[in-house]
């Protein structure tokens, strides 16, 4: 019986553990997400600039499209 009482222990140790180091890596993992989504957020700001510019210099261009059809 007391043997019984030891695994019992034991295993319960063993799920303790387990639920610590999986919160340890739960929190590792929403940090992680957090930084990810920041820089995903600063690389789409980045794309929507650069676009921005590009379609400045497109409109700046001498017989762009828009031009030739208003001719």
């Amino acid at each position: 019986m007391i043997s019984e009482f030891d695994i019992l222990s034991e295993k319960i140790n063993q799920l303790a553990e387990m639920a610590h180091v999986l919160r340890r890596e739960n929190a590792d993992l929403r940090l992680k997400n957090a930084e990810l989504k920041l820089e995903n957020q600063q690389l789409a700001d980045r794309m929507s600039g650069a676009y921005e510019r590009v379609s400045s210099l497109i409109q700046s261009l001498p017989g762009t499209v828009d031009e030739e059809v208003a001719e």
